[in-house]
């Protein structure tokens, strides 16, 4: 199921491709994160400002059925849109591993917990330490879980 309301599409081109290809093709195709070959979910949130629905794909890390949210933008000293709009409505947010979007819950981990899906980040996807190192910045993780 997906979230309604008016879909306002990334400013990034590469991103909005990204997205289209992927709901278009159930998740076969347009899976991964450009040329690395590593795997990505679609996340769509609403805007926190706007009320717009927002499609972003992240790095595909599951575990269990649920999954990271990892807040990196690369390592940038500020945290990417997507991190607000969680913030202001952690309950509407859906994760597209394949090609039906998941109705989830989202809450930002701490402490051990977050130290154990960080662990689970780096392995899917190592820039993780990276971006982290680069960065004054601690990271946000969210763990995104199927509503009951």
């Amino acid at each position: 199921m997906a979230l309604d309301g008016d879909y306002e599409p990334s400013p990034a081109r590469w991103v909005r491709d990204q997205v289209a290809a992927y709901e278009a093709s159930g998740g076969r195709e347009a899976n991964t994160l450009l040329d690395t070959g590593m795997p990505v979910v679609i996340v769509t949130t609403r805007g926190n400002r706007t009320g717009k629905i927002r499609k972003t794909p992240l790095m595909r890390v599951e575990h269990r059925g649920e999954y990271a949210l990892v807040a990196s933008k690369g390592g940038s000293p500020t945290h990417p849109v997507w991190f607000y709009n969680l913030v202001a409505d952690p309950e509407s947010v859906t994760v597209q591993d394949g090609p039906v979007p998941v109705e989830m819950v989202a809450r930002r981990v701490e402490g051990e917990e977050k130290a154990r899906w960080w662990e689970r980040a780096v392995a899917a996807y190592p820039p993780y330490a990276e971006y982290q190192a680069n960065t004054v910045r601690d990271i946000p993780v969210f763990v995104a879980a199927p509503k009951p």
